[in-house]
């Protein structure tokens, strides 16, 4: 009886996420004046919606920026948090608890009530619409997760490691590199998967920062069919299709690591 439940529960829950994707591809394969209804499929296949997505909105060149910005934050992030987080977790000084409390901590406040002073050190750096100011203003708030996730991670390989390899003549750095580092694959895939999903789909940074047409990611050019007056449903529709292949495959390639990651990283730290 516990397993049907089980069973039922968890089609039901997966029933509740496959709606949207429904909804969206329904929606793609539709013309403009066929939207009355999400929930009928067209009898037709109006292809024509992907074609006209990608050259009205130049979502290339958008997907082109994404891109860039996502792999430069989740580098840095990674180079940043994993460095910040083998001292942390190896340790544990009252000095090193206060900053790893401090950061955690951060995880809690919303990133929108900095905008306003966050916006004018931007406009003072001269940062508006470049590609380094976003990077690194998405770094610092997503920095706190990784130190997190790492931490936690880095806390449940023995010491004795560390131990063996300074008696082998190791110092701390390739004890790092050598010992430690190539152990963190799971919670890295967790953390890739973690960090590109919340880059590549930023709104609410982008909308300030990326003002300039030539820099803007998918989620700005897509929310341009959405307007007080009008929306184009099958036109967003489309190119929310095609903005999430990139993440799809990524998703798909390191599941295998994401659920171990990122449950020895977070719960048993």
């Amino acid at each position: 009886m516990k397993k049907a439940i089980s069973y039922l529960a968890a089609f039901l829950i997966s029933i509740v996420h496959l709606i949207p994707f429904y909804i969206l591809i329904n929606l793609a394969l539709k013309t403009r004046q066929d939207t009355n209804s999400i929930w009928i499929p067209p009898d037709y296949l109006y292809i024509e919606n992907f074609t006209n997505v990608w050259t009205q909105s130049h979502l290339g060149l958008a997907l082109l920026n994404d891109l860039i910005i996502t792999v430069c934050t989740v580098a840095l992030v990674i180079f940043v948090g994993v460095f910040a987080a083998y001292p942390l977790a190896r340790f544990p000084t009252r000095w090193n608890n206060a900053i790893y409390t401090l950061s955690v901590a951060t995880l809690i406040v919303p990133a929108l009530t900095v905008l306003v002073p966050l916006y004018k050190l931007v406009v003072d750096l001269r940062g508006i619409s470049t590609y380094w100011a976003m990077v690194l203003v998405l770094t610092t708030f997503f920095l706190p997760t990784v130190i997190f996730l790492y931490t936690g991670f880095i806390r449940t390989i023995p010491r004795e490691l560390d131990e063996a390899a300074l008696i082998d003549g190791c110092n701390r750095y390739e004890t790092f590199f050598r010992i430690i580092f190539p152990l963190l694959k799971p919670v890295t895939a967790s953390v890739i998967i973690i960090i590109m999903l919340g880059v590549w789909n930023d709104y609410r940074f982008s909308l300030f920062l990326l003002q300039k047409r030539s820099v803007q990611t998918a989620p700005l050019v897509l929310s341009q069919f959405f307007s007080q007056f009008q929306n184009d449903l099958p036109l967003a529709a489309a190119g929310s299709l095609l903005s999430l292949i990139p993440m799809a495959l990524l998703y798909l390639f390191l599941q295998k690591y994401f659920v171990s990651g990122l449950a020895e990283g977070a719960v048993k730290g």
